[in-house]
């Protein structure tokens, strides 16, 4: 019963009928890593996640996704080869950091970064479960896009039968996957690289299903 409500609780919160803003967002991580949610409703190629109320695809590629809530456009990484390779890293808090933690949860490891970027933005940069989104947001929606982010990334289940077979494919070991989701990007390096995804004005729809 407690696991159902925590999973309504959730549900409630990112479909925007609570207000996030009354939670910190050492509040909003503790309530997704020790309540994610176990469904999903996006299928890949070697992961799944669940895609909350709110965002929608904006484009994908096997293991690229850009999410966006109208609003900002949320980049998303999956690292399938450091999943099957189960490799582990350590991070640094940045003092200098608007704010910086580590994520640790049954043994998963990840971090949470947000620096000043530009034009009174912040970039955000969330890797956990190897997978890591980046987006960059007015400091008055910093809290709205953790939640979002850390609810696709808690949500992240792999198929490890379908990763096997693609890891072993000369095509797959060639294709995009080259981009270190374990890289602190920083507000320095962050529009060149986001520079170079190409992007679509093909929205796809919220409840979509691939």
């Amino acid at each position: 019963m407690k696991k159902v409500f925590l999973l309504v609780a959730i549900i409630i919160l990112f479909s925007g009928c609570s207000n996030i803003n009354e939670n910190s967002i050492d509040g909003i991580i503790s309530d997704a890593l020790n309540s994610p949610i176990d469904t999903t409703n996006v299928s890949r190629m070697g992961y799944e996640y669940y895609l909350p109320r709110g965002l929608i695809v904006w484009s994908s590629t096997d293991f690229n996704e850009i999410l966006t809530d109208q609003k900002y456009l949320y980049y998303l990484y999956v690292d399938v080869v450091s999943y099957d390779s189960n490799v582990t890293f350590e991070y640094t808090k940045n003092t200098n950091s608007y704010y910086s933690s580590n994520l640790n949860y049954k043994n998963q490891l990840g971090y949470i970064e947000i620096n000043l970027y530009e034009n009174n933005q912040y970039l955000i940069e969330i890797m956990y479960n190897y997978a890591k989104i980046e987006v960059v947001a007015y400091e008055s929606d910093i809290k709205l896009c953790v939640a979002y982010a850390m609810s696709v990334l808690s949500s992240i289940t792999y198929n490890d039968s379908v990763i096997a077979n693609y890891l072993g494919d000369d095509v797959f070991l060639s294709s995009e996957e080259d981009y270190d989701i374990f890289e602190i990007v920083g507000s320095d390096n962050y529009l060149q690289f986001t520079d170079e995804v190409e992007q679509t004005d093909e929205i796809k729809d919220p409840d979509y299903i691939n």
